[in-house]
């Protein structure tokens, strides 16, 4: 077992929290934002490296004055999908959390990007089409839907909320072009998840949800973050989870795109559930809810009696939440199971390693080292014998690979 280090380019390597391997688990997928936590929204290239060889393809470059990034791959075929901002930006219409879309390139077809989700801007809006900004793609685990946070563009008449929403590929929405902005899609995309601005105290309302997974191998759960309000006032996030119909083209208790006084409701038959009650909520880095491949349990970081950050998980069905590690200092990063669900991958004391995930056994994978390892990902190959993490090498990102186990 080791490490290596695969890229060495003078510009950063930034890479998503999950879906970052290609499907044979030879070529990792990353875009060239300069800040090391990639809150600053400057790169130009979605990027690949084959870990073998080091050999490295550009996928896409932005053009008209767009950047891009936050690229993961789908599981089945060597497509990835990534945020694009706006071209040929303007003071009016520039980047920001409702105006940035999900595009997707073939790696067959370097450059040629294909809007993901639709857009339309003016009234009466379209159903499968969006008028907000969407964040964060990932593919479910059979690769027919794409997951998304959204942000709802702001007006006068609703507020902007943050939620939930699906892709079903195969669905193509065609727009009006009465605004210059509006664009169509190759998928159908709706939001599964219902938040409110003033969540009662001490009810299950949420006034966000983010940061989700998808739950099992048939796109049928995700498990996200929500926002509530307890009965004292304080603002916790707690784990839940929206249970998605067969057919999510279909309105429920209202329309799929919204009015003008109302956000996007969710599709008939989706139904929304609050799996944690905890005394003080989510903590930690900021990190995605993630499942074991079986779908039996939901990963996710809180404070222990000590008040230490540790991982724990919980049924998808409901019950008192397990607590896995037993880290002194905390976890410090995000995290992602290994495909056969026996660990899962993270950073503890500043060290990359595996946690055992029945008796929290903790096993070194790549130590403190010379440079800084990131939090912002650590994630096991498709076949669980690699992990990709980053290290701030002279203040830049470079990936990292390294070997464990099988």
């Amino acid at each position: 077992m080791g490490e290596k280090q695969i890229t060495f380019a003078p510009h950063g390597h930034m890479l998503t929290n999950a879906g970052v391997w290609s499907p044979d688990g030879h070529r990792i997928v990353y875009d060239i934002r300069s800040s090391r936590d990639g809150s600053v929204f400057d790169g130009t290239h979605i990027e690949t490296i084959d870990v073998h060889s080091g050999e490295v393809r550009v996928l896409y470059e932005s053009k008209h004055g767009a950047c891009c990034g936050v690229a993961s791959y789908s599981p089945v075929e060597n497509t990835v999908v990534f945020i694009l901002g706006p071209e040929q930006p303007t003071p009016e219409w520039q980047y920001g959390f409702h105006r940035r879309q999900g595009v997707m390139v073939h790696e067959s077809q370097p450059g040629v990007a294909i809007n993901l989700d639709a857009r339309d801007l003016s009234p009466p809006f379209t159903p499968g089409a969006l008028r907000g900004g969407t964040h964060l793609h990932l593919f479910s685990p059979d690769g027919r839907l794409v997951s998304f946070t959204y942000h709802d563009l702001p007006m006068p008449s609703r507020e902007d909320h943050r939620n939930v929403g699906v892709s079903v590929l195969g669905r193509p929405v065609t727009v009006s072009k009465s605004h210059e902005r509006n664009h169509d899609g190759s998928a159908f995309s709706v939001l599964v998840t219902r938040t409110t601005s003033h969540p009662k105290p001490g009810s299950d309302q949420i006034s966000r949800a983010c940061e989700e997974a998808w739950v099992g191998s048939d796109g049928r759960m995700l498990a996200f973050q929500g926002e509530v309000i307890t009965a004292n006032g304080e603002r916790l996030s707690e784990v839940f989870v929206v249970d998605l119909p067969e057919d999510l083209t279909v309105a429920g208790d209202g329309p799929l795109e919204g009015t003008v006084d109302s956000r996007p409701a969710p599709p008939r038959g989706t139904v929304q559930r609050r799996l944690t009650f905890t005394p003080e909520g989510l903590s930690g880095p900021r990190h995605w809810l993630r499942s074991s491949p079986d779908g039996s349990r939901i990963g996710f970081l809180m404070r222990d009696e000590q008040g230490v950050v540790q991982f724990w998980a919980v049924s998808p069905v409901g019950g008192k939440p397990r607590q896995i590690s037993r880290a002194r200092r905390g976890v410090e990063s995000a995290f992602s199971w290994r495909p056969d669900g026996q660990s899962i991958v993270m950073v503890i004391d500043g060290s990359v390693g595996e946690i055992n995930a029945e008796d929290g056994h903790w096993r070194e994978l790549a130590p403190i080292g010379w440079a800084p390892i990131r939090p912002e990902a650590c994630v096991f190959s498709p076949q669980g014998n690699q992990i990709a993490y980053m290290r701030d090498v002279d203040g830049r990102n470079h990936i990292f690979v390294a070997e464990c186990a099988n």
